[in-house]
């Protein structure tokens, strides 16, 4: 989907976002599990990561520009709880959506790798990082969650890395790949009881079978 000039200069500048699905729904994983959110998922990824479940989202070519007005408009309609998820919602400025959904008062989530720079005004912010694509350090010294979804075994040696980065109030989350559920939970488990800073999260939206 090729882009005129003038639309290419409104998504580089986050008027206009790749906009490739927005949905209300129960949040399925981490601190919030349990709350209705409207989702706002935003095309555009290069981390890569092979088990990732929207693998559709990786390019935003294939997602129309939506302006954040647009986006807004409807999301004010479903919930005052919002989550800016992706692909990598950093890739874009967050700067013209998040202060947008924040005139409106709403509570503004992301989810994130935290590969890029952070722009746009937050509530809470769960950070997911990948060994391909390490966080920021300024994701890192923000991040209110810390989720790292463990495939195998060297994800747990991973997850201390990071945890080691992310500042003292962050809550810790270890989150089984839905794949590999049935070996790894186990292996969660017993590493979370022995370790206890941890906590457990799992996509309970899947178990629900909602988006």
């Amino acid at each position: 989907m090729a882009m005129n000039k003038k639309t290419q200069e409104l998504v580089n500048q986050g008027i206009m976002l790749p906009l490739m699905e927005e949905f209300y729904t129960i949040q399925g994983e981490g601190a919030h599990t349990g709350t209705a959110a409207y989702f706002i998922r935003v095309g555009g990824c290069d981390v890569g990561c092979h088990w990732c479940d929207v693998k559709e989202s990786w390019n935003a070519n294939l997602h129309p520009p939506t302006l954040t007005s647009k986006i807004v408009e409807n999301a004010k309609k479903y919930s005052d709880t919002i989550v800016i998820t992706g692909g990598e919602p950093l890739m874009w400025d967050m700067t013209s959506l998040t202060s947008k959904l924040k005139a409106e008062g709403m509570k503004v989530h992301i989810e994130t790798s935290g590969a890029y720079k952070l722009t746009g005004t937050w509530d809470w912010i769960c950070l997911s990082p990948k060994k391909l694509k390490l966080p920021t350090k300024e994701v890192y010294e923000k991040a209110h969650e810390l989720k790292v979804i463990v495939y195998n075994k060297d994800d747990f040696r991973f997850a201390e890395e990071q945890a080691a980065k992310v500042n003292k109030a962050c809550i810790l989350y270890l989150q089984p790949e839905w794949s590999k559920r049935d070996k790894v939970i186990p292996e969660i488990v017993d590493y979370v009881m022995k370790h206890p800073k941890w906590k457990v999260s799992l996509q309970t939206h899947k178990y629900l079978n909602i988006p």
